[in-house]
């Protein structure tokens, strides 16, 4: 278990303060222009050590990220965009950070983008986060009131300007592109790549997108340094992670951990295990709506963390623990997916036009059992030819859901076609030959 000594989000829960001087009794804008002397590459450098990975789903290395922008001006200005467009089925996280934390926000929001020259950074908040934006507002006024931001922030020299633009509540525009063409006022469509981003992102400028969670925990890896970050987790999955864990457990939750812990760990540990216990368990998706789901018996061992949960086919994402139960009907719960994805794509790419419709209808088919066995196999062949094919990665997180069930349920599937063959009258049958 994690130390509460080594927790970053020590208002997660709400329980103390949340505006600046609470921020400022637990830690938040301690030393801050001491951090931006030492200067951007010293900065980058320290969170390329620290091994943090983006926590808003790709788990790429963050400092890396960082490290694409450039290093001298060619005129344009840079900006740090950070995505709080949270609509990831299951994830919860990002709002309780913005609700009960958000200075956290607003330090690594400066700090952030210090280190990559950006004088200015847009925070795109999804729409139906009305409490959430009126908090983090406040907290943007409160810093720029106490010249945290601003001119001269924090008294270093640097200019940082921060903006809120609430968005309209689209999925897609969680992807990092198409919250960029959202920001500039057109569709939240995703932009081909390359050019990607830090060459040419939003106005046409040197950007980078992060999680809010990827910026939040900046200013206190910077303040405890690399090694202590580093030496949380486990190698190459470093540090701490929020958890969002809900449906079928007694008590769902947000939680802080390392990453590497044991799910079954996670579990029983802060939620007071599964319904019925652990022997009730039937399967989990272990990272947001979009990664395949897992059953008990990898789950009994399985750790948390991107490389762990890559090596069983599915995926950490954004940590959102979706637990289910022996009463689940785990085809109707993917096929509620495959609704969400047909829903939220922007059509703009023909596999993910067509085939998440077309998914979505053998899935609500298959519910009943209304299908023939040889539909289980053409529907994973679709998936496939959908997955990789598309410009983001909507198509690849309506596929894999659906692969994840063909994968481990797949007699769950058989049985379900059979019982429908043996429901239906010898008229009927004739008739449907």
């Amino acid at each position: 278990m994690l130390d509460d000594k080594d927790r970053i989000f020590t208002n997660l829960y709400g329980i103390h303060d949340w505006g600046i001087e609470g921020a400022r009794k637990r830690g938040d804008w301690d030393g801050t222009a001491a951090i931006l002397a030492r200067g951007r590459d010293a900065l980058v450098d320290e969170m390329k050590a620290s091994g943090l990975r983006g926590r808003g789903g790709a788990g790429f290395p963050t400092g890396m990220k960082w490290s694409f922008m450039p290093k001298t001006s060619d005129g344009r200005p840079s900006y740090l965009v950070i995505n709080a467009d949270e609509s990831e089925p299951g994830t919860c996280k990002d709002r309780d950070i913005m609700r009960h934390d958000p200075h956290k926000l607003v330090e690594g929001a400066l700090l952030a983008s210090f280190a990559m020259g950006a004088h200015a950074s847009y925070i795109y908040i999804r729409g139906e986060f009305y409490n959430e934006a009126l908090n983090l507002q406040a907290a943007i006024d409160q810093a720029y009131e106490a010249g945290l931001i601003g001119k001269n922030a924090c008294g270093s020299g640097w200019d940082f300007d921060l903006y809120l633009h609430r968005g309209a509540g689209a999925y897609i525009c969680g992807e990092e592109t198409a919250l960029l063409e959202s920001l500039e006022g057109k569709k939240g469509m995703p932009r081909l790549k390359p050019p990607f981003p830090a060459a040419v992102g939003l106005y046409g400028c040197p950007t980078t997108v992060n999680n809010v969670e990827s910026i939040a925990v900046v200013p206190t890896i910077l303040r405890r340094g690399a090694a202590w970050f580093s030496a949380l987790g486990r190698p190459k999955n470093a540090g701490t992670k929020l958890f969002c864990i809900s449906g079928h457990v007694n008590k769902p939750c947000n939680v802080e951990e390392e990453l590497g812990i044991p799910l079954r760990e996670l579990i029983d540990t802060y939620c007071g295990g599964v319904r019925g216990g652990w022997d009730n368990l039937l399967a989990v998706i272990p990272g947001g709506s979009s990664v395949p789901l897992l059953p008990k018996s990898i789950c009994d061992t399985v750790l948390m963390d991107f490389d762990s949960l890559r090596d069983v086919k599915s995926g950490l994402g954004t940590a959102a623990v979706i637990v289910m139960d022996k009463s689940t009907d785990l085809i109707a719960a993917i096929a509620k997916l495959a609704h969400f994805y047909k829903h939220e794509s922007c059509g703009q790419c023909t596999p993910c036009r067509e085939g998440t419709g077309w998914m979505m209808r053998v899935m609500n088919r298959m519910v009943q059992g209304r299908a023939e066995l040889s539909e289980i196999d053409t529907l994973e062949q679709v998936t496939k030819q959908i997955e990789g094919h598309t410009i983001c990665a909507l198509g690849d997180a309506a596929a894999w859901p659906i692969q994840g069930l063909i994968r481990h349920f797949r007699p769950v599937m058989e049985d379900r076609i059979a019982a429908y063959k043996r429901g239906r009258s010898p008229a009927m049958a004739i008739a449907a030959e």
